[in-house]
């Protein structure tokens, strides 16, 4: 997630955005157990994983929302 971002920026964003720094995380751990479940490694059943997959994506999106808003007004 913000592969494309500059590390420094997003770095800065967690720092100064509790929530962002707390939904980011939120999101890393959902992606790792979703490719560890993905691979075998994580024995879930389906409804569980599809679970995950909804709640992963609902975080990203807010992530994306939270970041598209501060560059906004970074510009402005």
């Amino acid at each position: 997630m913000f592969e494309n971002q500059q590390h420094d920026d997003v770095e800065a964003l967690m720092k100064a955005d509790a929530e962002f720094r707390r939904l980011y995380q939120h999101h890393r751990e959902l992606d790792s157990k979703v490719h560890d479940a993905e691979i075998g490694v994580l024995p879930i059943d389906d409804v569980t994983l599809a679970g995950m997959k909804k709640e992963k994506l609902y975080a990203k999106e807010r992530l994306q929302r939270m970041w598209d808003s501060r560059q906004q007004h970074h510009v402005n």
